[in-house]
């Protein structure tokens, strides 16, 4: 790529950032004024086998995009339950008319399929590159990259988050003292499209149907202390199998098999400060708990509402309305997996309490319809 002098530059290659670039191609805006940098390649993120979750409202706008379909498992149902009480919900496609109420797929797959729609859109990337300094002046962002390029962009979207615990403090932190383990696991009597979300007391426990034809495999994500991880991660494959059953139950009956583990630590990060040519989405502006799997939908949201507003124009103003624009949507998602993260991790009295209101969501239509409405498509 010669051109080095953009409208918009997108820092951040992942499956937020390349959305945004195709968006804004798709609204109007030239490919040869949009510039996509990745300190990463392609082919590493292409291969990268770790599980996503994708509402059914990111659906829709991947389509069009361009980027759907791709192989992913459609979720029918969600079993939400917590362990060792009773009381639990059942959400349904059925109750709201839909395909699916979301889909699980592989980060891989999804990157794949957005780096096609990007160079579709003619959207070139500078990669392997990193962004090692920014000055902002009154005209645009100089950007200096680690091979030596200056860039000069008229606006500069962070899209490139990494891991809590690697990130610099945003206006909200809170480090919830859980860490997910996650695997690809596989059970002898699965239940076709159902999504399972179960709390323990040291956190959620989160099984997503994934591929197969006999629907055995999930994606799991397993929320725990550090030191539990850390044991998790010790165990032989049988062990591990088996506290997964302990913790899990017996709605799949046994668990006959398991991929490789790993584990990433869990935090809240959100609130990132923008200025007047400089503005972050996605997980480079809100890290979320896994809790409900709406970290990526959000940060899609996210590259919606910047793709309409920054297509009519490159301006500062485009993102002051940005900011109000997204405001309410990025505080009630924050808030809604910050309490469930906090609140159904522990032991004692409160848990039977907040196991019922699990039974009583189940039994109240309106507040099921508006929790599900909220997981696929966010507030409206």
């Amino acid at each position: 790529m010669t051109n080095t002098t953009f409208d918009v530059a997108i820092c951040g290659a992942g499956p937020v950032g390349m959305a945004l670039a195709a968006l804004l191609a798709r609204r109007g805006m030239p490919a040869r004024r949009i510039g996509l940098i990745d300190a990463k390649s392609l082919g590493a993120a292409m291969t990268d086998p770790r599980s996503i979750a994708l509402s059914y409202g990111s659906r829709l706008l991947l389509e069009e995009i361009g980027a759907w379909p791709i192989a992913a498992t459609a979720i029918h149902e969600i079993h939400i339950s917590r362990r060792g009480h009773f009381g639990r919900s059942v959400i349904e496609r059925s109750e709201h008319a839909v395909p699916a109420l979301g889909y699980v797929t592989r980060y891989g797959e999804l990157v794949t399929a957005l780096s096609l729609a990007c160079e579709r859109a003619g959207v070139g990337v500078i990669r392997p590159a990193r962004v090692t300094g920014q000055l902002e002046h009154a005209d645009g962002v100089g950007i200096k990259l680690d091979d030596g390029r200056d860039l000069d962009t008229l606006l500069m979207v962070q899209a490139e988050g990494g891991l809590f615990g690697a990130q610099d403090d945003k206006a909200v932190t809170r480090d919830y003292g859980q860490t997910a383990v996650i695997a690809r696991v596989s059970a002898s009597a699965p239940i076709a499209h159902r999504a399972y979300e179960r709390f323990t007391d040291e956190g959620p426990l989160a099984l997503l149907p994934q591929e197969g034809d006999d629907h055995r495999q999930y994606a799991l994500v397993w929320c725990v202390r550090p030191e539990t991880a850390a044991a998790l991660l010790a165990l032989d494959d049988a062990a591990f199998l088996a506290r997964l059953g302990e913790a899990f139950g017996t709605r799949l009956g046994r668990f006959t098999a398991t991929g490789a583990r790993a584990a990433y630590p869990l935090g809240l990060n959100a609130g990132a400060a923008g200025t007047a040519r400089t503005v972050a989405i996605g997980n480079a502006a809100q890290t979320l708990h896994p809790v409900a799997g709406q970290g990526f939908n959000l940060g899609l949201r996210d590259a919606a509402v910047l793709a309409r507003l920054l297509a009519y124009e490159a301006t500062p103003a485009a993102l002051g309305k940005f900011a109000l624009e997204r405001s309410a949507d990025r505080q009630l998602v924050v808030g809604l997996t910050d309490a469930m993260a906090r609140a159904f991790a522990g032991a004692g009295p409160v848990q039977a309490l907040l196991a019922l209101s699990l039974g009583v969501l189940d039994t109240v239509a309106p507040a099921r319809t508006l929790l599900a409405e909220l997981m696929m498509f966010g507030r409206r």
